[in-house]
């Protein structure tokens, strides 16, 4: 009988878990634009509140689609240009717009570590920028601030 009690207990806490799992890439599919995630220095991923797993293709694909959802992420990682495959929190992140970047949806968009050499180096932007700039050029119609 006791068994039984803490079977409800134990499934909430192992569904809510907020740890990101990695990106497989060449099988895992972008959750908004559903193209296979293949490069380790675009890709994206977030994780809501209640453990719900998303995972992208670029960093545009992701901004693009939490746009849209309602739902709190607890984390929200982008790829580390500089050292593919490194995932680094959106806070810790730096982001950047170049013609010379060849993101897979064609933003040019990538990200950076806020400490690195590269950072200095480019012209960037944080997090808070790049929703406004993505805001500003797709803007979802019935979203109240």
């Amino acid at each position: 009988m006791k068994k039984l009690i803490f079977l409800p207990a134990l499934l909430l806490v192992i569904s809510c878990n907020t740890d990101p799992k990695p990106i497989h890439y060449g099988s895992d599919a972008c959750d908004f634009c559903e193209m296979t995630i293949v490069s380790e220095v675009f890709a994206a991923r977030a994780v809501s509140t209640k453990g719900k797993q998303f995972k992208y293709d670029a960093i545009e694909c992701m901004v693009n689609d939490l746009q849209q959802k309602d739902v709190e992420m607890a984390v929200i990682q982008v790829a580390d240009y500089t050292h593919p495959g490194a995932m680094i929190d959106v806070e810790n992140a730096v982001f950047v717009i170049d013609d010379s970047i060849n993101s897979p949806m064609g933003a040019n968009l990538a990200a950076v570590g806020k400490e690195t050499d590269s950072a200095e180096e480019m012209r960037s932007m944080d997090w808070d920028s790049l929703l406004e700039l993505f805001l500003r050029k797709n803007p979802v119609s019935g979203k109240s601030e």
